[in-house]
C-alpha cells in the first residue's frame, strides 16, 4: 500500500515537471504521503525546501547542477497549503518575469491571510496581508503579467518587454490568458493582445 502511494506521488510529481513545489496538501486524496516524501527526498528525487514545501529541482545543464526553487512554485504551494489567495506584488511580478536586472533578496506577496515570511534558499518571501484587487483571474499567469505591466507603466511597454514576457508565458496559455484578462485597463490589454500575438492574427 506505501508503495503505491509512493508510485501515485512520484508520478503526480513528474506530471507537474521539473520546478514545481508542492506539499503533503497536494496529495491528500491519496493518504498519508509523509514517509514516501522522506524517501523520495533521501533519494534525491525531490528536495526540501522550507519546513513541509518541497520541489521537484530543476537542473542546469550548462552549470551541470540543480538550480534554486522557484520562487513562484514556492508560493504558490504555500497558498495551497494554508488554502490563502495571493497574488505578487508589482516588484515580485516583474522579477518573476524577468523584467527587472536586479537579482532580488525577497518576494513580496499580496495575501488574504496573515503576515508571514518564510526563506527558502536564501531569498525571502513575504506574504502581507491586503485587500486584493484584481485576483479574480483563474490562471496564474494572467496575475503576474498584468501586475508586472501596471508597476512598469503604460510608458515603459515596449518591444522588448513584449518579447520578454511572449517568451515567459508558454504558448498554450497565451489564449487563456488572453480571454482571461478580458476586464482589465484597456492599455494593459493591448499590451497582453501584443504579448499574444492576437494583432497577428486578426
Amino acid at each position: 500500500m506505501t508503495q503505491s502511494i509512493e508510485k501515485q506521488a512520484v508520478a503526480r510529481i513528474y506530471g507537474h515537471g521539473r520546478g514545481w513545489a508542492f506539499s503533503q496538501i497536494d496529495f491528500r486524496d491519496l493518504g498519508r504521503v509523509n514517509m514516501a516524501l522522506k524517501r523520495l527526498t533521501e533519494a534525491g528525487t525531490i528536495r526540501r525546501v522550507l519546513r513541509g514545501i518541497y520541489d521537484y529541482p530543476r537542473y542546469s545543464e550548462l552549470l551541470g547542477q540543480q538550480m534554486g526553487p522557484d520562487i513562484h512554485q514556492v508560493a504558490q504551494a504555500l497558498a495551497r497549503k494554508f488554502a490563502w489567495r495571493i497574488q505578487p506584488d508589482g516588484n515580485a511580478a516583474m522579477n518573476l518575469l524577468g523584467l527587472s536586472t536586479q537579482v532580488p533578496s525577497q518576494y513580496v506577496f499580496q495575501s488574504d491571510g496573515p503576515d508571514r515570511s518564510y526563506t527558502a534558499d536564501k531569498t525571502k518571501i513575504i506574504f502581507k496581508n491586503a485587500a486584493l484587487k484584481e485576483i479574480g483571474f483563474k490562471h496564474d499567469e494572467s496575475g503576474i503579467i498584468v501586475h508586472a505591466l501596471k508597476a512598469l507603466g503604460e510608458e515603459h511597454i515596449d518591444e522588448p518587454v513584449i518579447a520578454k514576457i511572449r517568451d515567459w508565458l508558454p504558448d498554450n496559455k497565451r489564449s487563456k490568458v488572453l480571454k482571461d484578462t478580458e476586464r482589465v485597463t484597456a492599455w494593459i490589454y493591448a499590451a497582453i493582445k501584443r504579448i499574444c500575438r492576437e494583432e497577428d492574427i486578426g
